[in-house]
């Protein structure tokens, strides 16, 4: 599961932002303040059937994660 649910940049994260490009979903971002973390680490699983590849975006690492259960939730 990626980490940035519950941090409180995710609304302005450029890390993020791109996270959610790959998923191709619109972004919920209010902020016209970007946001760069520092030290991130991104993990992509690879899911494959006969018919179709599939990929999963997590960020599972980052030094400017700040804790704000929730603040996902717009």
């Amino acid at each position: 599961m990626c980490i940035c649910i519950n941090c409180r940049h995710i609304h302005n994260c450029t890390t993020y932002l791109v996270i959610q490009k790959q998923h191709k979903k619109n972004s919920k971002f209010t902020s016209q303040s970007y946001f760069v973390p520092l030290d991130t680490l991104v993990e992509v699983n690879i899911y494959q059937n006969i018919d179709d590849i599939k990929f999963e975006w997590d960020l599972t690492q980052c030094l400017s994660f700040v804790e704000k259960p929730g603040n996902w939730i717009m």
